[in-house]
């Protein structure tokens, strides 16, 4: 199993310094892979109280393809991992494009992770819309692997439309691996129609494992291999400790987990050192998985 560090996005601060020690720190501490959240905008919560997501207008978030291109360069060996890019509220052509360069530049280390999002005021800030995001999602999909892997191309869909061309660089990964996040029915199923791999959130716990049952069950009746599919879970540092940290590891392995990464925001970290030591005693604890 693959262990990877979740970026502490909305505490890690501005200081350039402190953002590469960390993104270094999780490759010299041996981490497979570095995991990035994402929101565009925070809405204010007092103004919008009918939001139920985690995050608003004070919450802090560097742009993962951004930050992305910073840390390739600072960088030689850690996946770079988005968990999740908010896709549909996004222009496909131009996801393809920053998706490629990042890969480029980190010489074949993004795994591209999205979603659908829960945020509305997003998708009206940023010109695209709520209702039809899920369903768009999966051309997009095909859109940017089709952009990925060919030199030209020429795709009329329902949302798309793009008449003989292309984004050059190609990334080195072709396609680059697409993963989604998100726990409905239709989401599981469209991971088993199209996707590389689940980014499942919450506990190992009976409600993980009802959905890993889900997963295995659509996959076996679209006779798709389940080895093919990859599955991510998280792991809080605000509950408990190392031993405690190992075992919740220990039981998404159970699961059938290929990935888990420690989540270290919301732990009272007072600082970018203290996350570092979290994500220290997570290695060290998770050594023998």
């Amino acid at each position: 199993m693959k262990v990877g560090a979740i970026f502490p996005q909305t505490e890690i601060g501005i200081d350039t310094g402190a953002i590469r020690e960390y993104a270094q720190a999780t490759e010299s501490l041996g981490f497979d892979f570095l995991l990035a959240f994402d929101h565009v905008l925070g809405a204010n919560a007092e103004t919008h109280t009918e939001l139920t997501g985690p995050y608003r207008h004070d919450d802090m978030f560097h742009e993962p393809f951004v930050l992305f291109g910073y840390l390739a360069a600072v960088t030689s060996r850690v996946e770079l991992a988005t968990g999740i890019i908010i896709l549909p509220q996004r222009q496909t052509a131009l996801v393809a494009k920053q998706a490629a360069v990042v890969d480029v530049l980190s010489e074949g280390r993004l795994r591209l992770g999205i979603g659908v999002g829960w945020n509305p005021v997003e998708f009206e800030a940023l010109g695209e819309t709520w209702n039809n995001r899920g369903s768009r999602s999966e051309e997009q999909i095909d859109v940017m692997r089709q952009l990925w892997t060919n030199e030209l191309i020429t795709y009329e869909g329902r949302w798309h439309k793009i008449t003989d061309a292309g984004i050059l660089p190609l990334p080195v990964q072709r396609p680059i691996p697409v993963w989604l996040g998100g726990s409905s029915d239709r989401t599981v199923r469209r991971i088993v129609g199209i996707g590389d791999g689940w980014i499942l959130t919450g506990r190992p716990d009976d409600r993980a494992k009802h959905l890993v049952d889900k997963l295995h069950a659509y996959a076996a009746e679209a006779e798709r291999d389940i080895g093919s599919i990859g599955l991510e879970g998280w792991v809080s540092a605000s509950i408990g400790g190392p031993d405690e940290w190992a075992k919740e590891a220990e039981d998404w392995k159970a699961l059938g987990a290929t990935h888990v990464s420690l989540n270290t925001m919301r732990a009272d970290l007072a600082d970018p050192a203290a996350h570092m030591e979290a994500i220290r005693q997570f290695k060290e604890a998770t050594a023998g998985l």
